[in-house]
């Protein structure tokens, strides 16, 4: 293995580091940041529950950015130092040292550059997420609700606030679907890259003949609504059902019926919320869900056009894009960008990090590319 250079490798650093402060603009951090700490002093802060929720939100995620970025640059400057100290005292530990600095510091300034490449419209939002079991059976079931435990075990590694607004169980086992929040800027556009139909192979614990099984299930992320989006829905062209909440099995959750159910009768979208005691929220944040599908499904008749005006016949990343093996081999395989690793266990615990910073780079090249 050739030996490092430590003074190109601490100039591509530099390099990459003033383009990246440059691209999250520190100044105009300092100056959101000097607003929101003000706000969130203000006495009658709290006499509006959902925007002081919002205020702090933002708040701890931009000092966290800017902790972030002031962290690497400090390291930048240490592992300069350390080399120095290395050469100039022939050290060989120090220099091991500082190789192994170099690695890890690498690796963390490439995860912050997948950030900057978050510039879509709505990547800055927070996001929406709904797994459902597709084909498979009982083991598709099974299937979506692992999926469900993938994406809320990698928001709690990230200490990412989630809300699940509704889960409907299947009778067997797992979940036939599902909807949560993950209330984070930059959710949506970190998320949106695992949208599309998810494969599971295995040997099916529901099949007493041990035979092998392939299931699917599918992920869609949506960007959460803000009132400044203007989805007008027309009330008299909804219908509203209540129902009684149910966990698994169908034992029951709630005496009342305060679970709600929402059609949007022009477009067939349906959306239901369970997980408040009150009928009011429940509709509120079923409401919420809608606005956010209609949106979406307002973007995406935008884009079908643009893309018929450019005569490319769209798009179909959003299909099956990845693969989770469990026999006769251990591998999760993304098939649009070809990452893989051979721990599915690991992956279904939460660690997904490596599949969603390929998955943004590549739909950053496919952008660029057209």
């Amino acid at each position: 293995m050739a030996a490092v250079d430590p003074s190109e490798a601490l100039k591509s650093l530099e390099t990459t580091m003033g383009s990246i402060e440059a691209v999250l603009d520190l100044d105009k951090i300092r100056a959101d940041l000097a607003r929101l700490e003000e706000e969130a002093g203000a006495p009658d802060l709290w006499d509006d529950l959902a925007n002081a929720q919002k205020v702090t939100s933002r708040l701890s995620f931009l000092q966290g950015e800017l902790r972030r970025v002031l962290a690497l640059r400090s390291r930048i400057e240490d592992l300069a130092v350390l080399y120095e100290l290395a050469e100039a005292e022939n050290d060989a530990d120090t220099r091991a040292e500082a190789d192994a600095e170099l690695v890890s510091l690498q690796k963390a300034i490439e995860e912050l550059e997948v950030r900057t490449l978050l510039s879509g419209e709505y990547d800055a939002r927070e996001a929406l997420v709904n797994i459902r079991a597709e084909a498979g059976g009982v083991d598709a079931a099974d299937f979506a609700e692992q999926l469900m435990r993938m994406y809320l075990r990698w928001a709690e590694r990230h200490g990412y606030p989630t809300e699940v607004y509704d889960t409907s169980y299947a009778e067997e086992a797992g979940i036939k679907s599902a909807t949560f929040t993950v209330k984070v800027p930059y959710a949506y556009g970190t998320l949106s890259v695992e949208q599309g139909t998810h494969r599971l192979v295995r040997i099916s614990p529901f099949d007493n003949q041990g035979r092998r099984q392939t299931s699917f299930a599918g992920v869609e992320v949506l960007p959460v609504v803000q009132q400044s989006d203007h989805v007008d829905i027309d009330e008299t062209e909804l219908r509203i059902d209540v129902y009684r909440a149910s966990g698994p099995g169908g034992q029951g959750v709630n005496t009342t019926d305060s679970a709600v159910r929402i059609t949007h009768l022009p477009t067939g979208v349906v959306v239901s919320c369970q997980n408040e005691r009150s009928q009011i929220q429940n509709k509120a944040s079923a409401m919420n869900v809608l606005q956010a599908k209609l949106l979406e499904r307002r973007r995406l008749e935008e884009r079908a056009l643009m893309d018929s005006l450019k005569g490319d016949g769209g798009s179909s990343w959003g299909n099956q894009m990845r693969s989770y093996v469990l026999h006769p081999y251990q591998m999760v395989k993304d098939l649009r960008t070809d990452h893989e690793v051979n721990n599915p266990q690991a992956v279904l615990d939460g660690d997904i990090d490596g599949f969603i910073e390929a998955g943004i780079r590549w739909r950053k090249q496919s952008e660029t590319a057209e």
